[in-house]
This record gives structure tokens, sequence and C-alpha cells, in this order.
């Protein structure tokens, strides 16, 4: 019996029919998305960064389409491609939040809808575009692509099904209670506790949450040097100036890393184009219309610069300028998350920004919705990438999975604004502008840690002052010479390489939050670590799929779902 077309449970629709597809977008866009797409925004608001929600969505819809047994895994797959492209702009609405506190009017949210759906349907395009450059003939690793590939061929086992969303449901549920308790018991607030910022400790390790510690504490230790030059002045909190050296940090490692990428991928990608063996045959799963897609990215790439013109009313010069930096950085960060898993789409934004200072920019709020179709287009087409070399290991149709990722953007758009206007009503925090704030006034739950560092970049268009410069080139300066000798020593052991040594980019979280939230990230990631050494996992089981990594997650939903809840209650009471 053909189980493609016969699946296990009756009530299951055919394969390939369109209700087979109905029932997949339903799942990927109208439930499994926007539970994603909140709890990215909640991250993004409370941290400054999100847990991707692939491994999320792919467990949730493996458990969809477990009844179709193997094949299931093409329906899992288009699942979360649908519910990580929702996740993905919808922890993207801090664009909201960056222009409550630069004091910019709030346009009407079916256009900021219309605005980020141009950017993200470009972002796609673009992704698609590089595609077979990446993917295929490059055949870079995309670690993350390949921990779902692995977890949606190793749920096609029932027992593992069954464990994975216990432990996942029960993270969830500590996290819920956790999220609602902290905002009744006193104790719980003043020690700032935080489920979701401990969750995702358990997610990265202690190799990447001990760094952010560590960051933190450099700070703290810098103060009252940066007091005494004049740098920050006594009541500041430490992040006011230590993100700057942050992100300067980022950029110097990245730089070295994609140094190192293209001395080592162009030479084998010519020695492979000069080889004289014959072009194989393109698969039938990998075939896209070419033309349509050059069509797709021109259409979409003008109607983003007119959406942006016309609706929020930004010149073309700058949006061009924008839109046409999105193909140079969808390339250079695409070949980053292939190789290490990470998008330094902070580093992006600013360089696009000193681009645009250089071309004569210096409106803060242009260089923002400028700046935004990087951070859109770029997050969008690096994610298309990732979700493509998940397709390429599982021979999921790519054209499909195309469709997929476009559905996941048009309600991700609309979850991005959703979200914003959610958490800015329901927590008025969160429109407090921090980058102005004094250290005793910061907010203990909302880091909101990407908003800093946008705003942050964005003053300095009009900022006389040169100690900023001076901060992001000893960020430079420091991040490229650490990489440099990580890259040189290869540090092994937990105390050089997370300690003495630790990577640049975890190092640069922790100047861009306040101390309790890196210690709450330090914990959780000591603790995962500690979980998994100690827990006898499976040897086939992806780490991804660790009882840390699936706790913590839940951990992350329970505590957005508390949010959003006690959010939703207070805006209710309120008009009632």
């Amino acid at each position: 019996m053909d189980r493609s077309t016969n699946p296990h449970w009756r009530w299951l629709p055919a394969e390939g029919s369109w209700r087979y597809h109905l029932l997949l977008a339903v799942a990927g866009m109208f439930v499994l998305g926007p539970l994603a797409g909140v709890t990215a925004a909640y991250m993004n608001f409370s941290l400054g960064f999100f847990v991707g929600g692939q491994v999320l969505a792919g467990l949730l819809g493996s458990a969809v389409t477990a009844g179709y047994g193997a094949a299931g895994r093409h329906g899992a797959n288009y699942i979360q491609t649908a519910a990580a492209s929702v996740a993905s702009m919808s922890g993207l609405g801090v664009l909201l939040q960056a222009m409550a506190w630069m004091g910019l009017p709030q346009p009407p949210a079916w256009q900021m809808v219309l605005y980020l759906t141009c950017v993200g349907m470009f972002g796609v395009g673009v992704g698609m575009l590089y595609t077979p450059v990446l993917v295929d003939r490059m055949r870079l690793t995309f670690p993350s692509g390949l921990a779902v590939a692995n977890i949606l061929r190793a749920l096609t086992d029932p027992g593992l099904l069954r464990r994975s969303v216990t432990q996942l449901g029960s993270g969830t549920a500590v996290g819920l209670v956790s999220g609602l308790a902290t905002s009744r018991l006193p104790l719980l607030g003043a020690i700032e506790l935080s489920a979701s910022t401990f969750g995702a400790g358990l997610v990265i390790g202690a190799r990447i949450g001990v760094p952010a510690v560590v960051g933190g504490l450099i700070g703290v230790a810098l103060k009252p040097y940066f007091v005494n030059i004049g740098w920050l002045q006594p009541g500041d909190p430490p992040r006011k100036i230590m993100f700057l050296i942050a992100l300067g940090t980022i950029m110097g490692a990245a730089l070295i890393d994609l140094w190192l990428i293209f001395a080592r991928a162009l030479p084998r990608a010519r020695r492979e184009a000069a080889a004289s063996a014959p072009i194989p045959a393109v698969d039938d799963w990998k075939r896209v219309n070419t033309a349509r897609l050059v069509l797709w990215v021109l259409f979409w790439a003008i109607a983003t610069v007119v959406c942006g013109h016309a609706l929020l009313g930004q010149p073309v010069f700058y949006l061009a300028v924008a839109v046409a930096l999105v193909f140079l950085f969808a390339l250079v960060n695409g070949i980053s998350v292939g190789i290490s898993d990470s998008n330094p789409i902070s580093s992006a934004f600013v360089v696009t920004v000193v681009i645009l200072a250089a071309l004569g920019l210096r409106d803060p709020g242009v260089g923002l919705m400028a700046g935004a179709v990087l951070l859109v287009a770029t997050s969008v087409a690096c994610d298309m990438q990732q979700d493509r070399s998940t397709g390429w290991r599982l021979g999921t149709p790519r054209a499909l999975q195309f469709r997929y990722q476009v559905l996941g953007i048009l309600m991700g758009a609309t979850m991005a604004v959703v979200f914003a206007r959610l958490f800015m009503a329901a927590y008025p925090v969160l429109l407090q502008d921090q980058t102005v704030m004094k250290a005793d006034q910061q907010p203990a739950e909302w880091g909101s840690a990407m908003t800093y560092k946008l705003v942050g970049v964005l003053r300095g268009l009009t900022d006389e002052m040169t100690y900023q410069r001076t901060a992001v080139a000893i960020g430079v300066a420091a991040g490229a010479v650490i990489e440099v000798l990580r890259k040189w020593l290869r540090p092994r052991s937990f105390v050089l390489d997370a300690i003495v040594l630790p990577s640049p980019y975890a190092l640069s979280f922790g100047g861009f939050v306040n101390l309790p939230t890196s210690l709450w990230l330090g914990a959780g990631g000591v603790a995962g670590s500690l979980l998994d050494a100690r827990g006898a996992r499976r040897r086939d089981v992806p780490q991804d799929m660790g009882s840390a990594s699936l706790f913590g997650g839940g951990l992350i939903a329970g505590d957005a779902l508390a949010a959003v809840g006690i959010g939703i209650a207070s805006l209710l009471a309120a008009l009632l």
C-alpha cells in the first residue's frame, strides 16, 4: 500500500491533493506560525534576539503529518517553512518600537503591513536567486538547516515524536506558570526572573551563555573608567557605551570570518567550474522557472521603493540604495549562515547606515526605514537559503517550498504589526527610549537589545560626539584580534573557549543588555550543558532535540504566552 496516497490516519487527505496543501497551509500559517511568531516577538522585545522557529515548527508539524509515515517529512517541511517565516517576520516588529523610541509618527497599520510585505517578498526572491549557488554548487552546511532535516527524519519514529512533544509541552507549562507568577509575586520580580531568558540559555548552552555573562561583567568593571573619561554619566547603564563596542566586536569578527570564507570558498568554486565533468541534469524537485524568479525579484524591488516612497514618504534614492545593498548582503550573510549559522544582520544594518550617511543621509527616520529593507530582506533571504538546504537534504520540491514561504511572509508581515502594537499597548514601558534612560530606570524584563542597537546607531547620524566612532573602532579591533587568536589557537577547554578567549559574537551580547539578563542567560546555558552532559541521549537523535533544548524552547513559548495573556487581560480591563 502506498503511504503517500493512503495515510495511516484515514481522516488525513491524500498527499498532493488540494485538501492536503490546505491542511498544511492552515497548520503553518494560522496555528504554528502565530505560536512561533508571538514567541519571536516576545523574545525580541524582552531580549533582543530570538531562537529560530524551525525546530519548534518542524517538531509540531511532524505531529500533524505523522500519519503519512516517512513521506510526511515533506509535509512537515512545508509547515515549518511557512511557520518559521511567520516567526522571522514577527520578530522584526521591533522596527515599530524603534520608531516609538525616536519619536516618529506611527503609520497606519495597513501601510506598515504592505511595506513589510513588499520587502519580505523581495527577500524571498533574492534568497531563492542565490540558492543554486550557495546550496547546490557551494554545498554549504547550513547547520540549522541540517538540524531541521535530521529532526524531520527522526520524527518519523512515533515514540520519539511523543517524547519530544511531551518535553516541549512540559517546558511550555512551566514557562506559562513562571510568567504568570512573576507578574504576581514581588520576590520573583525582585530577582528579575525570566523563564524565557533562562530557556534561551538552555537552548544555546554554556559556551555561548557564559561569554554573555563575561561581556556584561566587563561593562560593569569598565563603567568607572568610562565615567572618568566622559563617555558615560554616573547614572548611565554600562550598555549605553558598551553596545557600540559590542557592535564593533561583531563587525571585527565578521570581517575575519568572511575573509576566510571567501578565501576558501571561491577557489573551490572556481576549481569546480573549471572541471571537465559535464553538468548533471537538474532533478525535478529542484526545478524553478528562472525567468519568472527574476521578474519576481524585479517586481518586488520596485514595489518596495514605490511603497516606501508613496505611503511612508521616504526618499527614493536611499530606498534604491538599500535595495541594491540587499543583493550584496544576502550573498555575504548567506555564506556566513551556511558555514557558521551566524547571520550578522546588525553589522549589515550598521554598514548600510554608514554608507547612507556617506551619501548625505542625516535624517534618522529615513535611515531606519531604509535600513529596515536590509534588516528584513537579508533575514528573509538567509532563512530562504537555510530552508532550501533542508529541502535539498530531504528532496522536497523547491517550487512548492517557495510558495509556502510566500504564505508565511504574508501572514508574518501582518503578525509583525499586530504583535508589536499588542505588546506596546499592553506594556507601555516598551515605548520608553532606553538609550536615554539612567541605569536605575532601565526596565528589568524588557531589554530590547535589537531596538537599542538600531536606535543607538541611528542617533549617531546627528550626534556630533566623536567618541562613539572611537568606541566602534575599539570594538572592531578587539573583535578582529579575538577571532584571529581563536582561529590560530583553536581553544578546546571550556575556560579558554568561554571565559579567557570567548567568541566575539557571544561576548557582544553582554554589551547589548543589562547584567541581570546576561546572568539568567548564562545560568540557563550552564544548566543546559550540564543536562546534556549527564543525560543519556540516544546517539541517533539530533542535538537540537536534546531534553535541554526542547524544554528550553517550551519555557520561551510558555513565558511568551503568559506575557500575551497578561497583556490582553490588562487591555480588556482598561476598556471595561
